[in-house]
């Protein structure tokens, strides 16, 4: 937990007037979960946008593994380990599960999207494919057209082919956005069995999965980190509770 696997180093991006990100400075450490919350408006999109490489920074650096990746593309980046899963679910809905999952472990393997007839039938990409859907909980849905799960599955459906590409690091961009009560408490159940074996950088609003979830989590407002710490070091935060976390932090 001590090796510092993502060091961000003083972004700053405006739009005109805005300054959506202001000297932000972050350290995710290999094989937490570290989340980053803020009201809206507060710069998570932006900052997010920059670690993945699809905004470019106009100051700062961002460094992976040591390495200095702040020029690198979505594209590069994501050859390099670093995969986002985003707000809106992305998925292939005329195939099954298996086979989306199927065309993910074909795409790390260097193949393109449209040689779909090789996924479709060999078994060195749908075996893999199959036990990762079975490790998340899906294995029972994998021939079931993705059109036709629930939109909670479906989500899982997507970060299941993101970590077909064997990342080492995973961007989850409100994974939760748009589910109900239910499937809200089965993705936090789905995402606790990657803690401690995936590096997650988690953004979400739904403050009962961060406190579960989250290792160590940063606030972001007006485009500044206001505060970084556990959990419980958040909620103790005055400052975090007067920006953010208001009452809720009282419950």
């Amino acid at each position: 937990m001590a090796d510092i696997l993502l060091d961000v180093r003083g972004l700053v991006k405006t739009f005109g007037a805005l300054r959506a990100t202001d000297n932000v400075y972050l350290d995710i450490r290999a094989g937490e979960t570290h989340a980053i919350i803020g009201p809206n408006g507060a710069g998570k999109t932006t900052l997010i946008g920059q670690l993945a490489g699809n905004i470019r920074p106009d100051a700062g650096g961002i460094h992976f593994d040591g390495e200095d990746i702040t020029g690198l593309g979505a594209s590069a980046r994501a050859r390099k380990g670093l995969a986002r899963s985003f707000q809106i679910t992305s998925i292939y809905r005329e195939f099954t599960a298996l086979d989306n999952v199927a065309l993910a472990v074909q795409a790390h393997a260097g193949h393109s999207f449209r040689f779909w007839r090789p996924a479709s039938k060999e078994s060195t990409l749908r075996d893999p494919a199959r036990t990762i859907l079975h490790d998340l909980g899906l294995g029972d849905r994998a021939d079931v057209q993705a059109a036709n799960l629930a939109h909670g599955e479906q989500r899982q459906l997507e970060i299941a082919m993101v970590l077909a590409t064997r990342p080492r690091m995973l961007l989850l961009d409100e994974p939760v956005a748009g589910m109900g009560v239910d499937e809200s408490q089965r993705m936090v159940e789905f995402l606790s069995t990657l803690k401690g074996r995936q590096t997650i950088i988690l953004v979400e609003h739904d403050m009962d999965a961060v406190f579960t979830l989250a290792d160590r989590i940063s606030v972001l407002v007006y485009g500044q980190v206001i505060a970084s710490g556990t959990p419980e070091e958040i909620r103790a935060n005055p400052e975090v509770r007067r920006a953010y976390l208001g009452e809720e932090a009282e419950a």
